[in-house]
C-alpha cells in the first residue's frame, strides 16, 4: 500500500491553524473528496460534527468545496461519530463525513469519512483522495453547483434507533444511572436516550461551551463520574467521549471498566443468549486477562493492529461480529456498522438486565493483568523505534517477562506520540520495564 500524507488510523487530524487542519485545507479536501466520490457516482454527503468551537469553521470550509465538486450536502450540526454513520446509510448518502477530534482537546480537529454503508472508506479511496490533493482546486459550473440543506431530526432520528438496539422486554426503570458526555456530541442524545428506556439519569458533561470538550471527564477522564456514581449511590455510570464512539464505564462501587472489561460482559451475555457468532477481536493493546477469560469459556480471540478499523476489518475477515479496543471503541456488527458508546452501553445494560445482576458481578470473570502504558512526544526529526538502544532496551525486557507478559512498542496514529506499553502479573516490575523502555526511547527521540 502506498504510504499515507494525510490519513491516519482515524481521518486527518492536528492541531488547529496548522497545516493541514486550516480553512484553506479543509475547503480543498471536500473539492478533492467530492470529486473522487463523484467519480463513483456520488450526489449527495451528509456532514456532521462534535461540539469543539473550530466545527462550525471547518464545517462552512467543506461545505464550499464540496459545493464546488458539485455535490449536495446535508448539514447535521453536532452529531455523535456513529450517528453520522447511522443517517448515511438512512438517508441514503454516499457518505458521511465527520469533523471531530474525538478524545483530543478542543484545540485539536479532524476530518474523517464513513461510506455509504456506514463503514470507514476503504483505504484506496483515501489514497484517490490524497493524490486529488496534490492537484490545483476547481469548480463546476454554476448550473452544477452542489445545495445545501440542514436536517432538523438528526438527534431524534438517531435516538430512536439507540433505543431500537435493547430489547422490548427489558426496562431500566430499576436503574439510577451517571451518564458523563464529555461536554461532546452525545450531549443531547445519551441522556435522553437512556432516560426514555426508563433510567433515572444524572447528567454531567452536558453543558458544551465549544472548548470544554473532554476536559476533565468523560471517556479520557473517569474520576469525575466514578465520584459521581459513588455520591449519588447510583447502580453504574456511563461515560462517553467527545464524539461518541467510545465508552467507558463504573460499577456501583465506583470502579472503571474499559472496553476490554465492557466487550467481556457483552461477550458472556452473547455466549449465555446464543447470539455469539464466532468470536472476539480485540488489538495488540488488550490485556490479556480477556483473552485468558475468554479462553476459559471456549470463545476464541485475535488481535488486529491497533485502530479501530483494524478491529472492523479483521472481523470482517473472520466474520465474527464482536471486537473492542481496551480504549473503549466497542464493535458490534448485531448491532451498528461501527464502533458506538451508546449502543456499546446498551449491549452491557442487556446483560444486566437479562441476568438481573449488578455491573459489579458481571465483571468479576475476567482478571486483568497489570498493563502500564508510558506515551513519549514523538518530535519526528529521529526515529527511535529504528533506534539500536530502544531495540536493546526491548530485547531486556522481553527476556525478563518471557513467558509472563509481553511489550508493546509503536507510534500513535492519531497523536505524536510513542506508546510504550509492558504488561505482566506484577505492577512494580511492569512499571519499572516501561520506564526502562521509555527512558531509551526519549533519548532516541
Amino acid at each position: 500500500m502506498s504510504e499515507r500524507k494525510y490519513f491516519g488510523t482515524d481521518g486527518i487530524r492536528g492541531l488547529v491553524g496548522q497545516y493541514p487542519i486550516t480553512p484553506e485545507f479543509v475547503m480543498k479536501l471536500g473539492y478533492a473528496a467530492g470529486k473522487v466520490l463523484a467519480a463513483q457516482g456520488t450526489k449527495k454527503v451528509l456532514i456532521g460534527k462534535d461540539t469543539r468551537i473550530s466545527g462550525y469553521m471547518f464545517e462552512s470550509a467543506l461545505e464550499a468545496g464540496f459545493s464546488a465538486a458539485g455535490i449536495d450536502i446535508g448539514l447535521l450540526g453536532p452529531m455523535p461519530t456513529p450517528g453520522i454513520a447511522y443517517l448515511t446509510k438512512t438517508f441514503r448518502a454516499e457518505a458521511g463525513i465527520v469533523i471531530s477530534a474525538s478524545h483530543n482537546p478542543f484545540y485539536d480537529n479532524g476530518i474523517k469519512f464513513f461510506s455509504q454503508d456506514g463503514q470507514k472508506l476503504p483505504d484506496e479511496v483515501e489514497l484517490a483522495i490524497e493524490a486529488e490533493l496534490d492537484k490545483e482546486m476547481g469548480c463546476v459550473e454554476s448550473i452544477n453547483l452542489g445545495k445545501a440543506t440542514r436536517i432538523d431530526d438528526a438527534a431524534g432520528r438517531y435516538i430512536e434507533f439507540c433505543k431500537s438496539n435493547f430489547p422490548s422486554q427489558f426496562s431500566l426503570s430499576h436503574l439510577k444511572i451517571v451518564v458523563d458526555c464529555a461536554h461532546g456530541a452525545t450531549y443531547h442524545i445519551a441522556p435522553n436516550v437512556f432516560r426514555e428506556l426508563g433510567a433515572e439519569v444524572i447528567e454531567i458533561g452536558t453543558s458544551p461551551n465549544g472548548t470544554n470538550i473532554n476536559h476533565e471527564c468523560g471517556a479520557t477522564s473517569m474520576d469525575a463520574i466514578s465520584q459521581a456514581v459513588v455520591e449519588h449511590q447510583a447502580d453504574l455510570g456511563i461515560a462517553l467521549d467527545g464524539d461518541g464512539d467510545r465508552l467507558m464505564m463504573v460499577d456501583h462501587t465506583g470502579y472503571v471498566l474499559d472496553g476490554d472489561e465492557c466487550v467481556y460482559v457483552i461477550a458472556c451475555n452473547d455466549l449465555k443468549t446464543g447470539s455469539m457468532r464466532g468470536g472476539v477481536v480485540g488489538t495488540l493493546m488488550s490485556n490479556m486477562g480477556l483473552e485468558l477469560a475468554l479462553a476459559d469459556m471456549g470463545v476464541p480471540f485475535a488481535r488486529s493492529n491497533v485502530g479501530d478499523r483494524y478491529v472492523m476489518e479483521m472481523l470482517k475477515q473472520k466474520g465474527w461480529q464482536l471486537g473492542a479496543e481496551n480504549s473503549g471503541h466497542v464493535i458490534n456488527l448485531n448491532h451498528t456498522s461501527t464502533g458506538d458508546g451508546i449502543i456499546a452501553a446498551l449491549n452491557v445494560l442487556t446483560a444486566v438486565c437479562g441476568t438481573d445482576k449488578k455491573l459489579h458481578e458481571l465483571r468479576q470473570g475476567m482478571t486483568k493483568l497489570p498493563q502500564i502504558l508510558v506515551n513519549v512526544r514523538f518530535t519526528g526529526d529521529n526515529d527511535p523505534l529504528s533506534s539500536d538502544e530502544v531495540a536493546a532496551a526491548v530485547h531486556n525486557v522481553n527476556e525478563k517477562l518471557t513467558g509472563r507478559g509481553r511489550v508493546l512498542l509503536r507510534k500513535s496514529g492519531t497523536e505524536p506520540l510513542i506508546r510504550v506499553m509492558v504488561e505482566g502479573p506484577d505492577l512494580d516490575e511492569v512499571t519499572t520495564l516501561a520506564n526502562v523502555i521509555a527512558d531509551a526511547v526519549k533519548r532516541a527521540c
